[in-house]
């Protein structure tokens, strides 16, 4: 599987031509303009890189990366800056930035530095057991099963499909057609009741959820606390 990048950058057209030319190269690209929802995307374990603009609206690449660290997630992050001063590449880097790079740069430098960043920490990391968290609940993909405070949820072999493409591709939003496609599903009205019926069992408030999101105009994203 191509490598998952998460993509945080409030300049839409850069934001658009960068992952264009992401895909083309063969990542899977997911873009956020917002410093907070990025910092919630960066922290659930669904990415392999992250790329942070420096200047976004509610945080920054800073403090972003900064507080990552804080939570001991250890995702490699490189920095994009229209600043390119030495102190500002100083600093990113001791927030625990993995690389850094400065506004405007060639797009194939960029395709450089990622590919060494994604080689150096894709061959170096163990393999692990990726439970997916969300509030008291517990998925385990691996075992294909539930709990919540402890206790197993009986889910329906429909149930256990969906939620493990969900939670193999946490943070990524789907359509209820490819939902329908991947999961060799006829009608999209049973996509929404398999997701109502999982709500049900994961959500504090299946009404409001925090988890298995309703993406307006798109379909449904799984927004965990922790992937891993």
């Amino acid at each position: 599987m191509s490598a998952r990048l998460l993509l945080v950058e409030d300049e839409s057209n850069l934001a658009f031509l960068l992952s264009e030319r992401l895909d083309r190269e063969g990542y899977q690209v997911e873009t956020c303009p917002d410093g907070e929802q990025g910092l919630i995307q960066a922290a659930s374990g669904a990415y392999d890189l992250a790329i942070l603009d420096l200047m976004l609206p509610g945080r920054s690449g800073f403090e972003i990366c900064r507080e990552l660290r804080r939570r001991g997630i250890d995702l490699p992050i490189l920095m994009l800056t229209a600043r390119g001063e030495t102190e500002q590449r100083i600093d990113g880097l001791e927030r625990g930035a993995d690389d850094y790079l400065a506004k405007p740069f060639e797009p194939r430098e960029l395709m450089l530095r990622l590919s060494s960043l994604v080689r150096r920490t894709t061959s170096a990391r163990p393999p692990v057991h990726r439970e997916v968290r969300m509030g008291e609940c517990i998925f385990d993909p691996e075992r294909g099963e539930l709990t919540r405070s402890g206790k197993r949820v009986k889910l329906t072999a429909s149930e256990i499909q969906l939620l493990k493409l969900f939670a193999a591709n946490a943070g990524r939003s789907f359509s209820r057609s490819q939902l329908c496609s991947r999961l060799n599903i006829v009608l999209e009205r049973s996509v929404d009741v398999q997701v109502t019926r999982l709500r049900r069992k994961i959500e504090e408030d299946p009404k409001l959820p925090l988890y298995i999101q309703t993406v307006r105009g798109v379909g449904y994203v799984l927004v965990p606390d922790r992937v891993g």
